[in-house]
């Protein structure tokens, strides 16, 4: 075959480190368009972004030659250090130490960006916890709950 054609889309959610509620209302959107721009630095498109204050939802379409790791690794490093620059009050911020990453049929790319865009709607009947541990669970990933939260 003389070219390489790929489409991976990939659903990624991480949280705040033990979960702390520090994404304001009046941080939140400046801190969802810096990982938008992230993303976009690690050569890949972002589709969707969106979050609550302790956690964020990513669409993304992400490159062949790229690894998720590097692109998890490279936003949550850039994000907390520029959260930290720019917020003051914010020298704790951290993210999480892990992810969770989903593959998406094309097929359901409108359903997962829906999903994201109303995060406000889904957290009012479920916890990020829940909405978590139900996301690991339909994609069919074994966890121990001992390790699962930081």
């Amino acid at each position: 075959m003389a070219h390489s054609y790929a489409n991976l889309l990939v659903h990624i959610v991480f949280g705040t480190k033990n979960r702390e509620p520090l994404l304001t209302d009046a941080i939140r959107p400046d801190v969802l368009h810096f990982l938008a721009g992230g993303v976009r630095e690690m050569k890949a498109t972002p589709l969707e972004i969106n979050g609550r204050p302790d956690h964020v939802h990513i669409l993304a379409k992400i490159r062949p030659d790229g690894a998720l790791s590097d692109l998890l690794r490279d936003i949550k490093a850039r994000s907390s250090g520029w959260i930290h620059r720019t917020w003051p009050d914010l020298q704790a911020f951290a993210w999480q130490s892990g992810y969770g990453a989903f593959s998406v049929d094309p097929l359901n790319v409108e359903m997962i960006r829906n999903y994201i865009r109303n995060q406000e709607e889904h957290h009012r009947e479920a916890s990020f916890e829940s909405e978590y541990i139900g996301l690991l669970d339909k994609a069919g990933i074994e966890y121990d709950l001992r390790y699962l939260w930081e």
